[in-house]
């Protein structure tokens, strides 16, 4: 089997094709149909037509939190902290931008009025982030004076519109920094239609996280320490996939969140838990026969994982053809349809 290298994963993406700011409508993207031999080039909400009845759409439910929070130190200086999860009681783990980073114990004033007492690393004396107590319950704090944690790609400071549309419709658990993005495309108009053809659907959650973004920096693919992130199971949606099973219907994962929630779960029979999982070509497919996905960042772990399931030289050539027809890329970006080939 071919051993593959980052370079694999590399493509040329003119910047003009990243996406600052979502369609018009959320259904109203471009659909890459890349099921067939041929790539198709098709509307989102040709969706319906492209499942069959009794189909399992699995989504992530999670919820975007407004875990972007700006503050200064007490000598002045600018400090953002990005949460990346929440504790027990007020204390948070966050990702952290500053000029020189505090000694611990030190208190951040925070916009808004609240303070961050730097606790130490997290997870350990190593680790690349950071651990504060908040003065207050943390998911009050977030949503009252926080900002939208859009990616460092889309360059335009946090809107109430995006406060709107870097959020799924079925968003229910807040933990997440940043946006099932494949999610973003349905709406309820869609949702109706995919109910009166048949198709059926279950909820996972997965808190994405800030690591989501982190760059892989080995050539050697394998030496790659991937991000942690929770997720959970729930029971209703197990029995939903052995029924789907059962009905010979296919699983198709909205996003590589639910993909990687999925495997997980049927890689360790555990329905909840932290999950570190990196799915690279050769990967033992054990849930997910589909996959709806965004146009990712080259060389991310994210195109290792799409590279697994659709065929590395198949993947290369959708994505050849998706600059070709000027899709638009990331998470504000247009979405593909691939069936699992390996």
């Amino acid at each position: 089997m071919h051993t593959f290298t980052l370079g694999d994963f590399d493509f040329a993406l003119p910047p003009e094709l990243i996406a600052q700011h979502p369609a018009t409508e959320r259904s109203a993207s471009r659909l890459l149909d890349g099921t067939g031999a041929q790539p198709v080039d098709r509307s989102f909400r040709d969706l319906p037509g492209l499942l069959s009845p009794d189909d399992l759409l699995v989504f992530n439910d999670t919820k975007v939190v407004k875990a972007r929070l700006y503050g200064e130190k007490p000598t002045g200086g600018k400090v953002e902290l990005l949460i990346e999860r929440v504790l027990q009681g007020n204390e948070v783990v966050a990702h952290v931008k500053v000029s020189k980073k505090p000694p611990v114990g030190t208190a951040l004033r925070m916009a808004g009025g609240f303070t961050a007492t730097l606790l130490g690393r997290w997870p350990d004396d190593d680790g690349a982030l950071f651990r504060y107590a908040l003065s207050a319950d943390p998911y009050t704090l977030m949503e009252q004076h926080g900002h939208v944690p859009l990616p460092p790609y889309i360059t335009h400071a946090d809107s109430a519109d995006d406060a709107q549309r870097y959020q799924t419709v079925f968003a229910r658990h807040p933990g997440a920094v940043a946006a099932p993005t494949a999610a973003l495309h349905f709406d309820e108009a869609l949702l109706a239609a995919l109910d009166a053809r048949g198709v059926r659907r279950a909820s996972v959650t997965l808190h994405v996280g800030a690591g989501t973004f982190q760059p892989v920096k080995t050539e050697s693919i394998a030496e790659h320490r991937m991000h942690s992130e929770r997720y959970a199971v729930p029971q209703a949606t197990m029995d939903a996939i052995a029924a789907c099973r059962q009905r010979g219907a296919r699983v198709v994962a909205v996003g590589t969140t639910t993909v990687r929630t999925l495997e997980s779960w049927a890689a360790t029979g555990q329905a909840a838990g932290d999950t570190a999982i990196f799915i690279t070509p050769g990967f033992e497919w054990k849930v997910v026969d589909r996959l709806i996905t965004n146009f990712h960042l080259p060389k991310s772990t994210l195109m290792m994982l799409v590279s697994a399931l659709a065929g590395h030289a198949h993947v290369m050539a959708l994505y050849r053809h998706a600059i070709a027809q000027r899709y638009r890329f990331f998470s504000y970006g247009d979405a593909m349809l691939l069936d699992r080939r390996a």
